[in-house]
């Protein structure tokens, strides 16, 4: 009796905090919709992108983030002094709504065109996409070469690679996306916001430390939120549509392409002991040296 009386008592108190954390997260929205967004939101119909523009000089940097990351928002301070630099939150991510269409390149690439030509942002552009970005960037530019007169890809990918991975890196694949779904209960129930006011983002990032509080809320506040983990889920299961789509986009003559790619294709820490990291970075070695092959201009 007294162990389940002692039981019904730690179910009563789980379903009271998680009621609580619940109602914390709907009213934090709720607050958060109230606030005018940083940037401008465009229409493109059946949902709105959100975008931010700083900077005056030609050519406009256009700046497209990875697969749930929107870390570009630190750059704008920096890149606006050299040129004028557009930043924008894909459908699902940010500011933005979600879009009832494929989260492919394909869709991404002619949602940023429309967003770009009612954001009335004159060509010429400089792309940079960072790591699932760089297939919407190099897609781009084969869709609309004359409105692109360079790309910047930052740990890009190159679909030969991503299209034959091997068994273990494809389960690994399947492994983020389970977590994406936990992530989207989570966000619901408001645990991964209250991890954020408790510090554990810059706990798992400290690098997050060095950018101002303005600058890491834009980028925290998406985490907060169902849609950016169900945008990431989506992408993240077309991701070999997506592949198949930039695989024409192969040979761009003389186009200044530079390739920038990091040490390690996951930062090492305890976690990354129990993944493929050797296979994982011997991936990114061949699609870096695949990605050279793409331009007479590659640095």
């Amino acid at each position: 009796m007294i162990f389940t009386r002692g039981l019904v008592m730690s179910l009563s108190i789980r379903v009271i905090i998680l009621v609580a954390t619940t109602v914390y997260q709907t009213l934090s929205v709720w607050l958060e919709e109230q606030k005018a967004p940083p940037g401008n939101l465009i229409n493109l119909g059946k949902y709105r992108l959100h975008f931010c523009l700083a900077g005056e000089a030609s050519p406009t940097i256009i700046i497209d983030h990875s697969l749930g990351g929107i870390e570009g928002y630190f750059l704008i301070e920096e890149l606006s002094q050299l040129a004028r630099v557009f930043i924008y939150d894909r459908a699902g991510y940010g500011w933005s709504d979600s879009s009832p269409y494929p989260r492919t390149s394909y869709q991404i690439v002619q949602e940023l065109d429309q967003l770009l030509t009612q954001a009335k942002i004159e060509p010429p552009y400089i792309l940079v996409g960072d790591s699932f970005g760089s297939y919407n960037v190099r897609l781009y530019a084969y869709l609309f070469p004359e409105k692109v007169v360079g790309l910047v890809l930052t740990d890009g990918l190159h679909d030969k690679g991503m299209l034959k991975m091997s068994p273990a890196l494809k389960a690994l694949k399947l492994f983020f996306i389970s977590g994406f779904w936990m992530s989207i209960i989570g966000s619901i129930l408001g645990i991964i916001r209250v991890l954020r006011v408790m510090g554990v983002f810059e706990l798992l990032k400290p690098e997050l430390r060095r950018f101002s509080p303005d600058s890491c809320d834009r980028v925290k506040r998406s985490f907060c939120r169902a849609k950016h983990w169900m945008t990431m889920s989506r992408e993240m299961l077309n991701l070999d549509q997506s592949a198949r789509q930039v695989s024409e986009a192969n040979n761009f003559g003389n186009l200044p392409i530079v390739s920038i790619k990091a040490n390690s294709f996951f930062k090492p820490s305890l976690w990354t002991r129990f993944i493929p990291l050797k296979s994982a970075n011997q991936l990114r070695e061949e699609m870096h040296l695949e990605l050279g092959k793409l331009s007479k201009d590659f640095m």
